[in-house]
């Protein structure tokens, strides 16, 4: 392992310091290059050589309140270009030249939208995959091998998960969706760390794809919750002069459970990403100052880099643990009978 750190090392420090010697005579906006990348955007921008941006232009769909429908790529709209009475307004999104406001309806296939119709394609093929596999073979028999094996010690791990936190009576019933709850984030988690296409879109450091894991979890709980769980947040056995403070304590509660759900998640994940993209961007910072200080500071930024790219997949690893986790108790909760 520590063969390969090195030999990364080796390849990308000379890469790297030669790419930043020829940006050396730029000034480099830190906030603007890190919020460009855990940003959405119009396009999926791949690299750029000889100043030339190389991106994968994505299908704009938008509803004006004048003309109607229009769709159509956003190479478009590139470099400050209108297209169709349309344009790229300061905060990013797409706007109407001529009032300046954005479209009544904005349905584009964006960068974060493409990565989860990815990352969900992906995921879909590891899951059919898998199940071949176990069709296909007698695991009284013979061991999984290939994604089988991959996979079975985690949805094993995420079922001993539902069997503690909701109980044997009904954690097959919550167990399925734990599972894809449970490799949704954790494949893109992971992807989000792969600096190339089809990866480094910040997905789950989204915060509105993560409200909407966690209001799956909302709506699973509240809409499965069984009688004693409702009888407790709305009659309590707690002392007479508690009854009308106590049910606006618990749903309180309740509302905000899904928010701490999804503030974890997305802010620890964007959090990595934004740690990340601050080491690399110090070799750029630094590249103006001589080949002594961009050569001693590229060892460290690169050496930190790789340091915290690591971390950063213990930390994939652990939020969609963690989610699940807390997905499972709320549901567990949520079921229990009085006698429980």
């Amino acid at each position: 392992m520590k063969r390969w750190i090195l030999i990364l090392i080796a390849v990308l420090l000379p890469l790297t310091c030669a790419y930043a010697q020829e940006e050396g005579e730029k000034d480099v906006d830190v906030v603007e290059v890190i919020f460009d990348h855990i940003g959405d955007a119009y396009e999926w921008h791949i690299t750029t050589i000889n100043g030339r941006h190389v991106s994968i232009p994505l299908p704009v769909i938008v509803y004006s309140r004048t003309e109607g429908f229009h769709v159509f790529l956003s190479s478009k709209l590139a470099h400050g270009h209108s297209y169709a009475g349309f344009a790229i307004g300061e905060d990013g999104k797409v706007v109407e030249t001529a009032t300046g406001a954005h479209p009544m309806l904005d349905i584009s296939i964006t960068k974060n939208v493409l990565a989860l119709l990815i990352s969900c394609g992906i995921l879909l093929w590891i899951v059919l995959a898998t199940a071949r596999w176990y069709r296909k073979h007698d695991v009284l028999q013979e061991k999984p091998t290939g994604i089988a094996a991959m996979m079975e010690p985690l949805i094993m791990m995420v079922h001993d998960m539902a069997r503690e936190n909701i109980g044997e009576r009904d954690f097959r019933k919550f167990s399925p969706y734990l599972c894809m709850a449970f490799f949704f984030i954790l494949l893109n988690n992971f992807l989000g760390i792969v600096p190339f296409f089809p990866g480094g879109a910040n997905l789950t450091g989204n915060i509105a794809i993560t409200l909407v894991l966690a209001l799956f979890t909302f709506f699973t709980v509240n809409i499965f919750g069984s009688k004693h769980y409702y009888k407790e947040i709305f009659n309590p056995e707690v002392p007479v002069f508690l009854k009308p403070i106590m049910p606006v304590i618990e749903v309180f509660s309740a509302l905000m459970k899904p928010v701490s759900l999804t503030i974890r998640l997305f802010a620890n994940m964007m959090a990595g990403h934004i740690m990340i993209l601050s080491m690399v961007c110090v070799i750029f910072i630094v590249a103006k100052y001589g080949s002594v200080i961009l050569g001693s500071m590229s060892v460290v930024s690169v050496i930190f880099g790789v340091f915290l790219d690591a971390l950063e997949c213990l930390v994939a690893f652990i939020q969609a643990y963690v989610f699940t986790m807390l997905s499972s108790i709320y549901i567990g909760l949520a079921r229990a009978h009085g006698d429980e």
